[in-house]
């Protein structure tokens, strides 16, 4: 089983403080008898202990986070879980995003083990949790739920006990939520890529707008504060990207770099990578970063510092834009199939990207759309990668995608500079995903698919249909078989979306 190639080891042992209390139940209800509320063990070391000290605290954290501006449809947070004074107002940043008023079903705070290694992750299912600021409700109903049915989650009383991760984001949660909320507390065990993997796989039904997701993670902990600015910018990226592999390699590439008293780049990465195999595949899924500093911003010593970063994860927001709407003229299509030419010649070549003169670009180049890159050579496909959705401009997209299509589609090798001579490139602009009930909604040759199913996915882009002479059923099966591999007959149960796409090509240009 592969793994990543470091472990944060323990820094600090507390004693175990759980206390036995008892719980308000009424007559017959077994699940609120008996139970063993966690006790906070950090309360005095990572945060105030007393009431009154602790709001104040927050209320400073809050009054000095960035982007107090409150995004629409926050499914998932990334907080640091250091002791407060270093680390509070980049937490603040992160939970500045929430809605305060909205009612959850449920809130997964997921955070990982810095002191005891097991199988899977542990959930504490025994009672609730306690902060200076009151209780903080268990769905134990749910906990129970998860344990009972899933191997991979466990209660392991170790998890909780000293583990202070987890307990320093719910004085947080306290003092921002107005409404009544119940958490679902996560600690990870474990440290292989395997199970993380299925503990996401029984989280995904879970991840949607009635719930939130709180992840616990710090950066790098003890590089010099400009170095620790580098290898958390790489790392930070990485999570921007929406990609477990680039978090991966991120963190690699990190351990490798030879810095000086680096021990970790990721401490919580079991708990960032949970969330990141729910959401990598969803093309919905827009990943903000909010804000950085480390530990050298608020101490005067930079020698040996922590990073820390605010990012959130939200539902993107679509135009409804249907091809009759958008529009390229025959020039911006020529000078967009111009720029991923000249800009996968310019990264073969120099390994950078090509700088666009922004004056030429038109205001539909600038637009918001998602787009893909296709290669053929003599006629056969040569590489195609895309991005459904998009936060960024056309032209950037088209960049983006001519490289990858080049270069990082895993069914060919890497394109050769010598090669593009013989290379046609062709560029489709996409409409936004619409999700549907009937597959008789899609139209052959005017739609694309987009098939979703657990974690498996796969598409076909409209013109798919035209080339192939498909039937409606056969498009679906073998993109259900052959692209998202869950069967010829995978997509009956699974999620299909339809787009349109505005297909154009360097031959279809030299013809006009």
């Amino acid at each position: 089983m592969k793994r990543i190639s470091y472990f944060l080891k323990p820094l600090i042992v507390f004693l175990l403080t759980i206390i036995v209390v008892e719980c308000n139940s009424q007559s017959g209800d077994l699940q609120n008898q008996n139970c063993i509320d966690r006790e906070p063990v950090v309360a005095g070391s990572f945060y105030p202990d007393k009431p009154e000290a602790l709001k104040n605290q927050l209320e400073s954290f809050f009054a000095r986070a960035e982007y107090v501006k409150t995004y629409d449809d926050v499914l998932a947070i990334i907080a640091p879980h250091a002791g407060y004074v270093y680390s509070g107002k980049v937490a603040a940043s992160s939970y500045n995003q929430i809605d305060p008023y909205k009612e959850y079903e449920n809130i997964f705070v997921i955070a990982s083990s810095h002191r005891v290694m097991f199988k899977g992750a542990s959930i504490y299912n025994k009672g609730d949790y306690i902060t200076p600021l009151g209780k903080v409700k268990v769905n134990r109903k749910l906990a129970n739920k998860l344990i009972d049915e899933n191997e991979i989650f466990v209660f392991n009383p170790d998890a909780h006990s000293a583990e202070h991760s987890l307990e320093v984001q719910l004085p947080f949660l306290q003092y921002k939520m107005k409404k009544d909320f119940q958490i679902v507390p996560i600690v990870t065990g474990t440290q292989t890529l395997g199970e993380v993997k299925k503990i996401a796989e029984v989280l995904v039904p879970y991840f949607n707008e009635k719930n939130l997701f709180i992840i616990s993670t710090d950066f790098s902990h003890y590089p010099n504060y400009e170095e620790a600015k580098i290898v958390d910018k790489k790392t930070g990226d990485a999570i921007v990207a929406n990609s477990v592999v680039k978090v991966v390699d991120a963190i690699n590439e990190n351990a490798s770099a030879n810095v000086e008293n680096l021990v970790t780049s990721l401490c919580g990465w079991p708990a960032v990578l949970t969330l990141l195999n729910i959401t990598e595949r969803d093309p919905g899924i827009r990943v903000i970063h909010i804000d950085y500093q480390n530990s050298g911003d608020v101490l005067g010593d930079k020698s040996r510092v922590v990073g820390y970063h605010a990012i959130i994860f939200t539902k993107k927001k679509v135009q409804n834009m249907s091809e009759n709407q958008f529009k390229l003229t025959n020039l911006e299509k020529e000078k967009l199939l111009q720029i991923a030419r000249t800009t996968i010649d310019e990264y073969l070549s120099t390994g950078k990207i090509l700088k666009i003169d922004k004056s030429e670009l038109t205001s539909a180049m600038e637009s918001d759309c998602g787009a893909f890159v296709t290669l053929h050579k003599a006629g056969v496909l040569r590489g195609c990668i895309g991005r459904f959705v998009s936060d960024e401009p056309l032209h950037a997209i088209v960049q983006k995608m001519a490289i990858a299509a080049a270069t990082e589609d895993h069914r060919f090798p890497t394109v050769e500079k010598d090669e593009m001579s013989e290379i046609d490139l062709e560029i489709s602009v996409l409409t936004p995903l619409k999700k549907i009930d009937s597959i008789d909604e899609i139209e052959m040759g005017r739609h694309g698919i987009y098939i979703k199913k657990g974690f498996a996915t796969g598409t076909f882009l409209p013109q798919v249909a035209v080339e192939t002479g498909w039937t409606r059923e056969e498009f679906l099966g073998y993109c259900a078989r052959n692209k998202a591999r869950i069967g010829w007959d995978g997509w009956k149960d699974a999620d299909i979306y339809i787009y349109e796409a505005l297909v154009f090509s360097e031959k279809e240009i030299k013809k006009e």
